[in-house]
């Protein structure tokens, strides 16, 4: 007979709370909690599965998390998690890495398609019943810049190398040959790299580093005729700058998942450019990733609970920096 002490999990969720957690209450006591709740739901848990990955309410209550040894994210980004008390703190942390990796890729290379083959303009002129007859572009000899390097950048290389375009990277460590990302060069070569590619793809993580990356002075030199792309976050962008460079041609076009402030406001004067494609925060949203995100969870618990590693421990140390 298991004589050990059931440990406590909490869930902090939103509106949407996390399906099947049948096997998770077999063998823990779950408190669910929304944001606001959450300082009263922590009292004596071990654990915190964070199904809300936009929260940052976990800093604002870390006083009350006076038993907490685990925290887990169902996604894979932590930056906004990482303040400093969880991170010189002994909580260990682990994340869903590989669970939107490839959805990701593939609504990258969804975009890319459909900007080289004007499929928007497309559409735009079947609602208006005008036939206009034009050429569109290839994609193969085209040539993509992705700036990052994590599993979501490198299954977009994969992706973009495998209908014929070259890929190139921005990362933390400069290398040439890499098998998803080709020549990879350091973010001092930024400037330098977004002149020479027709794609330009973000999916790196929002930092000090990286904040306002893509602003007046970098889009001056990219070329005419790229595109910009960005899965990440918005503060990659500093959007005035952006619609300006839009406005006057300075780029051929933009696709954006992520805004700032969502969802984004009727004012905004992205919705009326015909250069732009807006997507509402679903890249990585496939029909089933729900479910997977629970599993990834509990599957992790029984390991938790069994003392042996967790899966996607996260470095504390270097994440978000």
């Amino acid at each position: 007979m298991d004589t050990r002490p059931r440990p406590t999990v909490v869930v902090l969720h939103g509106a949407d709370r996390p399906p099947g957690l049948g096997r998770v209450e077999a063998v823990a006591t779950v408190r669910h909690a929304t944001a606001d709740r959450l300082g009263g739901a922590l009292d004596g848990a071990d654990v915190l599965f964070v199904w809300d990955t936009r929260t940052t309410a976990l800093e604002r209550v870390w006083p009350a998390a006076d038993a907490l040894r685990w925290v887990h994210v169902a996604g894979p980004a932590v930056g906004h998690l990482l303040f400093p008390a969880l991170r010189d703190s002994g909580v260990v942390l682990t994340n869903s890495t590989g669970v939107y990796d490839e959805p990701v890729a593939e609504y990258v290379l969804g975009l890319v398609l459909a900007f080289a083959k004007h499929l928007p303009t497309t559409l735009r002129d079947q609602q208006r019943r005008r036939w206009q007859h034009r050429e569109t572009e290839r994609v193969a000899g085209s040539r993509a810049l992705v700036v990052g390097t994590g599993p979501i950048a490198r299954a977009i290389g994969r992706k973009l190398g495998a209908v014929g375009v070259t890929v190139n990277a921005i990362g933390p460590t400069a290398r040439t040959g890499d098998p998803d990302l080709g020549d990879v060069r350091p973010m001092s070569g930024l400037r330098a790299a977004v002149a020479e590619h027709d794609w330009i793809i973000l999916a790196v993580a929002h930092n000090q580093q990286t904040a306002g990356l893509i602003d007046a002075e970098l889009l001056r030199v990219v070329r005419p005729t790229a595109r910009l792309i960005n899965i990440s976050r918005a503060g990659l962008v500093v959007t005035a700058d952006l619609v300006d460079a839009l406005d006057s041609r300075q780029l051929a076009g933009a696709a954006f998942d992520v805004f700032a402030d969502e969802p984004l406001a009727p004012s905004s004067p992205l919705w009326g450019m015909p250069n732009v494609v807006i997507s509402p925060h679903l890249t990585g949203d496939v029909a089933g990733r729900r479910e997977e995100l629970v599993r990834r969870f509990t599957e992790n618990l029984t390991a938790y609970l069994a003392g042996r590693p967790l899966a996607n421990l996260v470095d504390k140390a270097r994440a978000g920096r």
